[in-house]
């Protein structure tokens, strides 16, 4: 990001708002190549109440916030939504049960209730409630101790959306728990949070702000503030499929950028102003569900945090690590030292340990802790701080991913009272995301459905929980093009229509996109996806207007940066995976002559 640039802004009282089009001028959710296209020349043309730099979960849910206020908004994303920490996360809406025993109940009662309002309202399509296993280790002192934190758990948040925590024996732990060490307890407590698959769910978000109007269009990199006297009044941007440079005027600027607050910051305050983030870096490997026999996820305690097994389909995912991380934030990598911490974390509690040869994937994030002058970043606390370093642009760094809707709207808030009129209250609260209306009802009717479309119920009840409602369009799609029901090679069950319609109505523009986040094949099949890759690029070359040459660039970039990753996971620290990680190039600009 380059500094501040002065360059011809609009005033806020300039353009009158009627000279805008008003919220829900796309009336589609489609994030289609078309709606990237209308939105591009709206943000040429249009001044916005709002402008959104960020399409991670804070960036697409402030999007939503402003627009069901019937703020104008415009969203820019540099890669792809969730392509950040957003899809990195631990896959779980929770509120932070190590947050109890540091006494942050706001924190927690603010997630438990963020966690009701998801499951029960929001996007039930999306959250599911999900069982954990507590081992206890110590006799006596530890039951009560853990039952009443559950037992707090479990009331905070208002009426209960999850059951309620029960204590188990340990021969009844061992029962549902068989992978256990017996030496490893004494006993459990079974308890429930939330699961969800945090990049489908951002997908979601913008899918909704779609739907409300806003203009979203990602692999739109902002190099500078657009600045009119001591006001900012928009971005300086560059689209990175074809190199075009953009100015898109804002009323206000809000960034929610995650790890990269700190280039936000030096760009609108100078070096050492505005928010400051210390990012830290969270790691998971995941391995096949047959490798841990257990019908439940475990959580226990590590020296500076806890562990989790997290249930994920066929597989577990486990995590996660908790360190500072110094480094660019555009290359997070997983290093043998982080790999081995988790296994041996793991291993301590299991009866049959498990091994580097078991691991199918690996990935790593940053989250963006806002900082602190001393501390390890594994205390430091998960609330979100706002701040507006110049006039008409704020910032927002820290939280978690459960609270992303109180983000936004925070955020939302703050940038509205330099708006210079009345701005209704966000009404996220009573906003399903796209998928939620109409869910329960063909959940209900999912027997008839796998009638009706010739494809098995088990397969439509997967379908359901990544797609709810719009299930229709996919089946739909389905039912104009058949061989699209074909699963794709080497993708762990995906069917080809999955990669279509992630271009066709998630705004997928990158053989990344879908086998990264639109689906989870990058990091469910042992080979990161290279076998998918070729198959998934030919799917979506027709969608987006690829050339054979283009097909041959995504799959040769994808295959050059899973073997960085290899690399990196092959190093025995931050600093030599860093190195090992760069020798893929950046995430490719493929407007002419960028490529060599």
């Amino acid at each position: 990001m380059t500094a501040s640039t002065p360059a011809a802004g609009i005033p806020a009282a300039a353009t009158p708002a009627a000279a805008t089009p008003a919220a829900g001028t796309f009336a589609s959710s489609a994030l289609s190549p078309e709606h990237r296209a209308r939105s591009r020349e709206r943000m040429g043309r249009e001044v916005f109440d709002v402008v959104v730099v960020g399409g991670g979960v804070t960036g697409t849910g402030a999007a939503v916030d402003a627009a069901t206020r019937g703020l104008t908004v415009a969203l820019i994303e540099a890669r792809d939504y969730a392509a950040g920490a957003s899809s990195k996360s631990s896959k779980l809406i929770h509120g932070g049960l190590r947050y109890l025993e540091m006494l942050d109940f706001g924190l927690v009662r603010e997630a438990l209730r963020e966690r009701r309002l998801l499951l029960t309202q929001l996007a039930p399509h999306l959250v599911k409630p999900v069982p954990f296993l507590w081992p206890l280790t110590h006799k006596w002192w530890e039951r009560p101790y853990v039952g009443a934190g559950l037992l707090l758990y479990d009331t905070m948040g208002g009426r209960r959306a999850v059951p309620r925590a029960r204590h188990l024996s340990r021969q009844r732990a061992l029962q549902i728990a068989p992978a256990l060490r017996p030496d490893a307890l004494v006993g459990a407590v079974q308890f429930y949070d939330a699961q969800e698959d945090d990049a489908r769910m951002v997908a979601f978000l913008a899918r909704t702000a779609a739907a409300n109007g806003a203009a979203l269009a990602t692999n739109i990199r902002m190099d500078g503030l657009l600045t009119q006297g001591q006001r900012v009044c928009g971005v300086r941007a560059r689209d990175l499929l074809d190199g075009t440079e953009l100015h898109i005027r804002g009323r206000q600027v809000v960034t929610a950028t995650g790890a990269w607050t700190n280039d936000t910051a030096r760009d609108s305050a100078g070096e050492g102003g505005g928010l400051q983030v210390r990012p830290s870096k969270g790691v998971h490997i995941v391995v096949p569900r047959e490798c841990i026999l257990m019908e439940t996820g475990m959580l226990t305690r590590t020296e500076k945090s806890v562990l989790f097994v997290i249930p994920w389909g066929d597989h577990w995912i486990i995590g996660d690590t908790d360190t500072e991380w110094r480094y660019d934030p555009a290359h997070p990598a997983a290093s043998h030292a982080d790999i081995d911490y988790l296994l041996a974390k793991a291993n301590r509690m299991l009866r049959d340990p498990i091994t580097l040869a078991d691991i199918e994937g690996v990935f790593a994030g940053l989250r963006p802790l806002v900082a602190a002058r001393t501390g390890d970043t594994a205390r430091l606390s998960r609330e979100h701080t706002v701040d507006s370093p110049a006039q008409g642009l704020t910032t927002i760094a820290g939280g978690k991913f459960t609270t992303y809707r109180v983000m936004a709207r925070d955020l939302i808030d703050a940038a509205a009272r330099g708006l210079g009129r009345t701005v209704p209250p966000s009404r996220t609260r009573a906003v399903p995301l796209v998928g939620a209306a109409g869910y329960a009802e063909r959940w209900d009717a999912r027997q008839q459905i796998a009638q009706r479309s010739d494809l098995p119920a088990a397969e439509i009840e997967r379908l359901l929980g990544r797609y709810g409602s719009t299930i229709d369009d996919l089946l739909e799609l389905i039912s104009r093009r058949p061989e699209l029901r074909q699963r794709l090679r080497g993708a762990n069950g995906y069917l080809a229509a999955e990669i279509v319609y992630g271009c066709t109505h998630e705004g997928a523009m990158r053989l990344d996109d879908v086998l990264a986040r639109r689906t989870r094949i990058a990091f469910e099949t042992r080979d990161s996806g290279l076998e998918a890759a070729p198959q998934a690029a030919a799917l979506m070359a027709p969608e987006l207007g690829w050339d054979d040459a283009r097909v041959r660039r995504e799959i040769a970039h994808y295959r050059q940066a899973v073997a960085a990753d290899l690399a990196a996971q092959d190093q025995p620290d931050d600093k030599l995976a860093v190195e090992a990680r760069l020798q893929a190039d950046d995430p490719a600009p493929f407007y002419p002559g960028a490529d060599g």
